[in-house]
């Protein structure tokens, strides 16, 4: 890499936008060693990036987006693992619409989020936690737009039930 060029850049980059990228993983993979593993996953393919490609647009936003895409990876990977595993267990019982409070506690609605399946947490996260339209969850998901709302809806339910049978247990 020469003076000057991206891979000087990605270095004086790296410094200010570590505690933002690991700040970013963090709060949504809720676990401090996947945290550090997706970050420097992230910062691999930002290497890679700039030693294979024309120059990429070195910025933080951009390393974020980079850290998005290694998270929904993960969580499609889990999701996979998770499939097969859910062919053994037997339907679940009838959706109920119970009214439950707007207002959620943070940390009990990370802990819930952090118990649904991979790609519940996945379309929840990017649509709620990344303020994206459901078109972009559904370009990041590799999946369609009717598919994704109805992921969302699912998610939702999910996420609802979730939260209630713990705020019974705790009781």
């Amino acid at each position: 890499m020469t003076k000057g060029g991206p891979g000087d850049a990605l270095l004086s980059l790296y410094d200010e936008a570590l505690p933002v990228v690991y700040g970013y993983l963090v709060r949504r993979c809720g676990g401090v060693s996947l945290a550090e593993d997706l970050c420097a996953q992230t910062f691999l393919a930002a290497v890679r990036a700039v030693r294979g490609h024309d120059d990429p647009p070195l910025s933080v936003p951009w390393l974020i987006g980079v850290a998005r895409h290694k998270l929904v990876d993960h969580w499609r990977a889990q999701a996979r693992e998770e499939r097969g595993l859910a062919l053994a267990e037997a339907g679940a019982g009838p959706d109920h619409d119970d009214p439950w409070d707007a207002r959620l506690d943070a940390l009990h609605a990370r802990q819930t989020l952090g118990r649904l399946g991979a790609h519940h947490r996945a379309a929840l996260t990017l649509r709620y936690l990344d303020d994206l339209p459901v078109a972009e969850v559904a370009t990041h998901l590799d999946r369609s737009l009717q598919a994704t709302e109805g992921l969302l809806v699912r998610a939702r339910r999910a996420f609802r039930r979730a939260y209630a049978a713990e705020e019974d247990g705790d009781d």
